[in-house]
């Protein structure tokens, strides 16, 4: 009773500290000029800011949001797929304060949903629900793959970025379905020898659950199955559920390149510091990446969520599933997204249960999208008010969303459902965003604007 009067204390602390940002910015004007330095010289893009006030379009965008929010939690997403289309189409911000706006409410959502994950374990081993050993491997090159796919926004064409937007999301969203009706096959497959199982072994407890943690998609092995059965689950406190050297070494990893990333963007495109400072991110990323590889072909370090404790991962495997990291992060940049689109749909295609993978994934995108956050608020890329709102709907969302959806699973003993809300968030996001893309290229042609590609080097924002 405690622990749920505490939940609803911080809930309403972050409806409250959104109402007063909304309060306190009710004259902000309409619409506001860039205002990085180099904007005013420049003079090639304007910011549209509309002012913030409580009227019906605040009231249907924050049930969009708090919506997005909930499913982006729970599949592992974030929620952009939903949250740009509203700003942009409902709220009525530029395409590029959107995406600004959107990242902070992604980090909203991601950082709500860690909170509530660090205290959770994994469905069926002592393990944390979050694997950190898995997130130290695809980290680092998720972000410098985001850094390579923010560059490449800005050289392609829109009409590209749109096609790829949709070819992508759609073939990730039937990926996932796909995987998610084999899930749900197991899922029923398990229950149905369950209930053999129970009416020949009724007063078997102990038994029935090593049969429901053996035929768990994504569950433990017969080893490891045989070592679980030598303690009950026991409660452990946040402290003690967290991978304290692994967290250290990804939070390093974030404040290195985030620290390169501010640096980049004060100097002049394609000088030689510029491209000195984009590279450096390389041997960064890659050196810790390969760091952990090695860890798990040795046999140092193992992906104990699978629940092969011993496995020892082929040297093709690790470099093709770094690989798949650097792509998710090139995609997320180049599409505007957080890469857990991606992430999530690799590691259940890894074996990764779904509860872990969702969790993991959005560990691997707060770091991602809260590095985004902080370039663009020293750009000063979006308004703070409508930030702090949307931040908060989406983290009271989130918190809501867990919560729920780990009721919903528990009852029914379908963690397909996280699979299915992970192919349903990510088709709704290919419909919205490829929508958005597709008006912005008419709008273009309509104004005889150019569709080609970009020169980096001169290209002025």
């Amino acid at each position: 009773m405690a622990a749920g009067n505490r939940w609803w204390a911080l809930i309403g602390l972050l409806v409250l500290l959104s109402i007063s940002a909304v309060s306190a910015h009710e004259e902000l004007e309409e619409p506001q000029e860039p205002t990085h330095p180099r904007d005013h010289q420049l003079g090639t893009y304007k910011h549209v800011w509309p002012k913030i006030r409580f009227d019906w379009k605040i009231v249907v965008g924050t049930i969009i949001a708090f919506l997005g929010a909930a499913f982006g939690s729970v599949g592992g997403v974030g929620g952009g797929g939903f949250f740009i289309p509203m700003l942009t189409l409902l709220i009525g911000f530029d395409q590029k304060s959107s995406i600004a706006v959107s990242k902070c409410m992604i980090t909203g959502t991601s950082t709500a949903t860690v909170l509530y994950n660090l205290r959770r374990r994994h469905p069926t081993l002592e393990l944390p629900i979050i694997d950190y050993d898995l997130a130290l491997l695809f980290q680092p090159v998720l972000v410098l793959g985001i850094s390579v796919g923010v560059s490449l926004n800005v050289v392609l064409s829109d009409w590209m970025i749109t096609i790829l937007l949709f070819v992508v999301l759609l073939g990730v969203s039937a990926k996932s379905f796909v995987k998610g009706v084999e899930t749900w096959k197991k899922e029923t497959m398990t229950a149905k020898y369950l209930l053999d199982a129970s009416r020949h072994l009724p007063s078997n407890e102990e038994g029935t659950e090593d049969v429901e943690a053996k035929c768990t998609p994504g569950g433990p092995s017969n080893h490891a199955l045989t070592e679980a059965k030598k303690a009950k689950r026991v409660e452990v406190s946040i402290l003690d559920n967290i991978c304290w050297k692994e967290l250290g070494i990804i939070v390093a990893v974030w404040l290195v390149i985030l620290a390169l990333q501010i640096a980049k963007n004060y100097l002049r495109k394609c000088s030689m510091t510029y491209w000195s400072t984009e590279l450096l991110q390389i041997p960064v990323a890659v050196g810790v990446t390969s760091y952990q590889a090695m860890n798990l072909y040795r046999g140092r370090s193992v992906i104990a969520s699978k629940g092969e404790a011993n496995m020892k991962w082929s040297l093709y495997k690790l470099v093709a599933y770094c690989a798949c990291g650097v792509a998710a992060g090139m995609l997320g940049g180049l599409l505007g997204l957080g890469g857990a689109f991606l992430l999530g749909p690799i590691f259940l295609e890894m074996g990764i249960p779904p509860q872990v993978s969702s969790a993991t994934a959005t560990f691997a995108m707060t770091f991602s999208s809260s590095m985004s956050v902080v370039e663009y608020y020293l750009l000063k890329r979006f308004p703070i008010p409508y930030a702090l709102y949307f931040a908060a709907v989406t983290t009271v969302s989130a918190f809501a969303g867990q919560h729920v959806a780990g009721k919903v699973v528990k009852k029914l003993g379908r963690a397909s459902l996280i699979i299915f809300i992970l192919a349903f968030t990510v088709f709704v996001s290919s419909l919205t965003l490829g929508g958005i893309g597709i008006e912005n290229m008419i709008r273009k042609i309509q104004h005889k604007e150019s569709l080609g590609f970009q020169n980096i080097c001169t290209y002025k924002t």
